[in-house]
């Protein structure tokens, strides 16, 4: 049997959640951004392969072109766009630029027609990822007003209950209504997604905005990968239909 050497001392165990313990981003995105988006490429990508292959004339050099100018937008504004999210920073990757801001550089996170992420000068920074979707904020709306009407039929059959005018039939009504409102308690408030993910910001933001790990500078990149063959394309077909 081995026996532990009392001159070594047990290493400390680190609590979850310290600034020490590693942490993915999480990431924030459209779905349905995604999938149009990945449609969208198959169809130009499918067009353009067939005009290369089986055109004649220009029509070739103006496949390329176009794909040349399409693909790059394309992706951009549909499959590029993310938010990346951790304890120290809020990273937004937009069409066509990436914003990494401290969360001590984040003066508000606003919701309106768009979400969008205010630095402490003022300057505003359009959340693409996350778009606004009133079709999805009427239907939050309409499922927490079904789990309040639920709640409410189960607190009136509850008290029914209490009051020993309940039958059978009535007792069974009442723990249905009362497991309903239950359950709709437990959910929580129902909020639209992109909403939700606002929410989940805010919260970080309060919670980590004078850490000293979330302190520094506000950094733009401009994402040259995709103008460069954007305008690559434009010229190319510009040059194609000037020359007739």
């Amino acid at each position: 049997m081995t026996t532990p050497d009392p001159s070594r001392e047990p290493e400390p165990t680190k609590p979850a959640g310290t600034a020490t313990t590693p942490y993915k981003d999480r990431v924030y995105r459209s779905p349905a951004g995604v999938v149009g988006g990945v449609l969208v490429l198959a169809i130009i990508v499918w067009l353009g392969i067939d005009a290369l292959v089986v055109g004649e004339g220009r029509a070739p050099w103006l496949a390329l072109a176009t794909m040349l100018l399409l693909v790059p937008l394309v992706f951009a504004y549909t499959l590029r766009p993310a938010v990346f999210v951790n304890d120290d920073r809020l990273r937004i990757r937009n069409p066509l630029r990436t914003i990494v801001l401290p969360w001590g550089r984040v003066a508000s996170l606003r919701s309106g027609f768009s979400n969008e992420v205010v630095e402490e000068s003022g300057t505003k920074y359009q959340l693409w990822a996350l778009p606004v979707s009133v079709r999805a904020r009427s239907k939050a709306a309409r499922q927490e007003a079904r789990a309040a009407r639920a709640a409410a039929r189960a607190g009136q059959s509850e008290a029914g209950r209490g009051r020993g005018g309940a039958g059978v039939s009535g007792g069974a009504v009442g723990a249905a209504d009362l497991g309903a409102g239950a359950a709709a308690a437990a959910g929580g408030p129902r909020r639209a997604e992109t909403d939700q993910a606002m929410d989940e910001m805010r919260e970080l933001h309060e919670r980590r905005q004078e850490e000293a790990g979330a302190q520094g500078e506000v950094t733009v990149k401009w994402a040259y990968e995709i103008i460069a063959p954007a305008v690559a394309g434009a010229v190319l077909l510009g040059v194609l239909w000037g020359l007739g």
